[in-house]
């Protein structure tokens, strides 16, 4: 079996209010794509909040007590520090350069998730302006599978992904946002080993895996690859849930 990724070539870039499936149709046939049952759209964070229009522009914000003291703690614009808060259910970690948080969408991340590379928007001539996740990163993956389906009638998953650090190691990776028509876990637990034993806590992550090995084909700066197709997932496809990845506080560690 063979895991197949292949970089959607010539992606055109995405500004506000772009019909983002049909863009991503329309690459695939221009790279000569044919989408099959059990497909994959593994699709960046970023082009996703373009389409949707989240950008801010800092020169707009007004921060509150607690964003200009946490920025002069982080040295941060406070500016920013104030969106991040609106972004977020709680600051989990803050030193100087760093502020992590638990984002809306539940999952521990730094700074929300809110980008300053890579964009255009707002007031870029002062470089005002920053993009926000997607609102609902699930409902926009279904968008576009739902967007696959009828123009092809093929049953795909889409993922949409966003480079995140990790806790134990230096080093971003691709990891999964939201998903749509994918499970996000295996659980393997009750599963046999190559020498029969059988399996006791193994549950596998398995969009965050395909995150990274697609975020591998995509690069991080100035590739413009934000699309790539995958076939040969080893695993069926099924309606994942995204929560699922999420640990509970009770379980975090480093909490």
């Amino acid at each position: 079996m063979s895991l197949v990724i292949t970089p959607l070539m010539r992606f055109p870039m995405i500004e506000p209010g772009d019909d983002l499936s049909s863009e991503i149709l329309s690459c695939l046939e221009d790279n000569n794509l044919p989408l099959v049952e059990n497909d994959i759209l593994v699709i960046t964070q970023k082009v996703v909040s373009k389409a949707e229009n989240r950008f801010v522009d800092l020169s707009t914000i007004t921060p509150s007590e607690k964003a200009i003291k946490l920025g002069l703690q982080t040295e941060k614009d406070p500016r920013l520090v104030e969106v991040i808060l609106r972004e977020s259910n709680e600051v989990v970690r803050f030193r100087k350069g760093s502020l992590v948080v638990e984002h809306k969408l539940g999952f521990i991340c730094a700074s929300a998730g809110i980008d300053h590379s890579n964009i255009s928007g707002g007031s870029k001539e002062s470089n005002q302006s920053v993009l926000l996740l997607p609102v609902d990163p699930s409902a926009s993956a279904k968008k576009i599978r739902d967007a696959v389906f009828s123009k092809y009638g093929k049953n795909i998953g889409v993922l949409i992904i966003d480079s995140q650090g990790r806790a134990w190691r230096n080093g971003v990776v691709g990891m999964s946002i939201g998903l749509s028509g994918i499970p996000a876990l295996i659980d393997e637990r009750g599963w046999k080993d190559l020498y029969g034993s059988t399996l006791e806590i193994t549950i596998v992550g398995v969009v965050d895996e395909l995150a990274a090995a697609a975020s591998l084909m995509m690069g991080q700066a100035n590739e413009g690859t934000p699309v790539v197709h995958v076939r040969g997932f080893p695993y069926k496809l099924a309606e994942g849930n995204f929560n699922d990845l999420m640990r509970s506080k009770e379980t975090d560690l480093f909490r």
